[in-house]
C-alpha cells in the first residue's frame, strides 16, 4: 500500500490488512516506526539476496543471475519508494555498503570478461538496478528466475539485432 500510497494512513494500513488500527499501533508507535520497520525488513532482504548469490565466491555469470533473481524478489515483496528509504542517514549507510557489494562484483566481473570494458565509470552499476527495478514491476506475469533471464540478457546482450 505504501508503494502505491506513500501518504496511507495507518487505518487505511490496517484495514487493507484485515485487522484493527489499534493493532498496528500495538505494534507501531508511529508512522515513521512502521516505515523503520519496513526499511529494515528491505535492507535484510537485500543483505541476504547479496549474501545468497556469494558475489565474491561463486563463477560471475551464477552469481550475477542469482543476485538479479535475489533481487527481483525483494523488489516485489518490498516495493518501497527508494527515496524516502534512502533519506534515513542510517538506512543510507547500510545501503551504501551492500552497493559497495555489488560495485566490487561488478568489477569483477568486468576483469572476468563478463562485462566488457572501457564503459563509463559506474554505469553498470547504475543500469542493473533501474534494469532489475524495471521488470520487477512492468513484467509481473514472470517468476523472478524469468525475469532475471530478461535482465541479465539485456545487460551482457542489449537490445541490438546483431
Amino acid at each position: 500500500m505504501l508503494a502505491t500510497d506513500p501518504g496511507a494512513s495507518i487505518a487505511s494500513i490496517a484495514a487493507e490488512s484485515g485487522v484493527d488500527r489499534r493493532t498496528v499501533y500495538r505494534r507501531f508507535a508511529s508512522r515513521e516506526e512502521l516505515l523503520a520497520a519496513i526499511y529494515e525488513s528491505r535492507l535484510t532482504a537485500i543483505e541476504e539476496a547479496i549474501e545468497d548469490a556469494r558475489l565474491r565466491e561463486a563463477p560471475v555469470a551464477v552469481a550475477l543471475h542469482r543476485y538479479v533473481e535475489n533481487i527481483i524478489a525483494v523488489n516485489r515483496r518490498w516495493p518501497v519508494d527508494l527515496a524516502r528509504m534512502l533519506a534515513d542517514d542510517t538506512v543510507r549507510r547500510r545501503r551504501d555498503a551492500s552497493a559497495h557489494e555489488v560495485d566490487v562484483f561488478l568489477e569483477r566481473a568486468t576483469e572476468e570478461g563478463l562485462l566488457r570494458p572501457g564503459l563509463p565509470e559506474g554505469w553498470a552499476s547504475a543500469l542493473l538496478p533501474q534494469l532489475m527495478h524495471l521488470v520487477s514491476g512492468q513484467l509481473p506475469e514472470l517468476s523472478p528466475a524469468q525475469a532475471a533471464d530478461v535482465v541479465v540478457d539485456t545487460l551482457l546482450n542489449g537490445l541490438g539485432a546483431a
